[in-house]
């Protein structure tokens, strides 16, 4: 066959060919996109995985609830029974626990934070100390509450207050009632810290106003959330953590963040939390959201134990959950979260480099082969794989940097051979300098992200649709050089 007819017989594809095999390409690298959005989960469970054995030994997220009063009482109740056959009611006194919130309650918290790493993964820690005073009142109008004051048995009334995850209550801690020390015990702490805690026998008769004074250390990590109970409750918090978020059932009355740290001061009244000053019932754990990096902790049945119970001693009731205030010390960058919302960028960055490709095939006459619209987008999805290899080392922005620099080159230089030309090589590397850029900004201005990526796709469009005005899909056929 001579070169002539070999010629002959190769001819050139339409424009519409052309665009069908660049979209086919493009339909493919979905593939190896998705297996990159999956690398990206592993990753994140791996990180997950090695925070929490960082975790382990130090304390998780905390939840800290009381201090709480808690009096058995005797009542009397009526039982059937069966004798010889016929059912027989007699009287029975058991023993019930009497719950008493404090009139109000301030607590002030100093946490201060640690990061600590195993590998290239890090955690934030912290160790917090904790102080607060409560007064507590017994009701006048008692008896409305189905207990009477003679019923209460005082010699053997507790003080309760609670931690979550009692492994960080290494540094001891401190009660006192009217200004005398008591002698801590551990266990029995609220059922909204699921039992967790210390408590103190309380000699307290139930006269007057009594004055508690509380004090101790906590280890933790991720957040701390504090379960607001009684008249009123003032909670002040503040941290060298720059970078705190505030969550749960209210919202901090004041807050000052800077890169100094933060503070913040709750202030939760009794009608908002809609809870009588004394139960026979405790509320259990509060659910928080874990996905914001809180604890989260299920509802605990009714007549489960909170502290457990002893041979003779009075079933704790616990049902329902509370409601708690959260302050979490959340990462200032969190690049899982944006490498993965880059990810899904990913196409567009195939679609545009790829157009750029089709239009200098089709207008300018530079005959682009499927195989190097294959290499050009498996360059692309490189890009985010090199973004989450060094992000994971040296953080997001400076491997964002260094994946967007070494792919610009390595496609401009790979462009220029394809094109026949570095005029048209320098082009694609200025459309992805303006890609990559316009992919920053958007993963930093989340709220905007959508109706500036809206916006840049329709001048885009139009773009495109100026360009091939001209130009006649189903002929065979190319445009002119240029």
């Amino acid at each position: 066959m001579t070169e002539s007819s070999s010629g002959e017989a190769r001819k050139p594809r339409s424009p519409g060919i052309k665009l069908l095999f660049a979209s086919l390409v493009a339909l493919a690298l979905i593939i190896p996109l998705m297996l990159v959005y999956a690398l990206v989960w592993d990753r994140q469970s791996q990180s997950q995985t090695a925070q929490d054995a960082i975790n382990a030994g130090w304390g998780g997220p905390q939840i800290i609830a009381g201090p709480v009063i808690v009096v058995p009482f005797r009542v009397t109740q009526m039982q059937q029974e069966q004798v010889n056959g016929q059912a027989v009611s007699r009287a029975v006194e058991i023993e019930k626990l009497l719950y008493i919130s404090p009139v109000e309650n301030v607590v002030t918290t100093v946490v201060r934070p640690e990061e600590r790493r195993k590998s290239i993964y890090r955690s934030v820690l912290y160790d917090a100390r904790i102080k607060g005073t409560a007064h507590f009142v017994l009701p006048s109008d008692l008896p409305r509450f189905g207990v009477t004051a003679d019923r209460l048995l005082w010699d053997r009334a507790e003080l309760r207050v609670g931690a979550s995850d009692a492994r960080g209550l290494t540094s001891g801690g401190s009660l006192a009632a009217d200004g005398k020390a008591l002698a801590v015990q551990p266990g029995k702490g609220p059922g909204s810290t699921g039992g967790q805690g210390f408590f103190a026998f309380l000699p307290w008769s139930g006269d007057g106003k009594l004055a508690v004074t509380y004090d101790f250390g906590l280890r933790g990590s991720r957040s701390l959330s504090l379960v607001p109970r009684g008249g009123k409750t003032v909670w002040d918090i503040s941290s060298t953590w720059p970078s705190p978020s505030f969550g749960g059932a209210f919202l901090p009355e004041k807050r000052d963040i800077a890169d100094s740290g933060f503070t913040a001061r709750y202030a939760v009244d009794k009608l908002a939390l809609g809870q009588p000053p004394v139960g026979m019932e405790e509320l259990g754990p509060p659910l928080v959201d874990h996905d914001a990096g809180y604890a989260m902790t299920a509802v605990v049945d009714s007549g489960a134990a909170a502290g457990g119970r002893g041979a003779g001693q009075p079933l704790e009731t616990v049902s329902g959950n509370s409601r708690a205030v959260t302050v979490g010390l959340v990462e200032p960058i969190d690049l899982y979260s944006k490498v993965d919302r880059s990810v899904k960028y990913g196409f567009l960055f195939i679609g545009f480099t790829f157009l750029a490709f089709l239009l200098f095939d089709i207008v300018g006459g530079a005959r682009v082969a499927a195989a190097e619209y294959l290499l050009t987008g498996a360059a692309l999805v490189l890009f985010f794989v090199l973004l989450l290899a060094f992000a994971e080392v040296i953080g997001f922005t400076a491997a964002y940097i260094v994946g967007a620099g070494a792919i610009i080159g390595l496609l401009s230089a790979y462009s220029a051979a394809v094109l026949r030309s570095w005029r048209r090589g320098r082009f694609v590397g200025a459309l992805l300098v303006g890609l990559y850029a316009l992919l920053f900004v958007l993963l930093n201005l989340e709220a905007w992200s959508l109706l500036i990526g809206s916006v840049l796709l329709l001048i885009a469009l139009a773009s495109v649709m100026y360009a091939t005005r001209n130009v006649e899909w189903s002929n065979v056929g190319q445009g002119r050089g240029v």
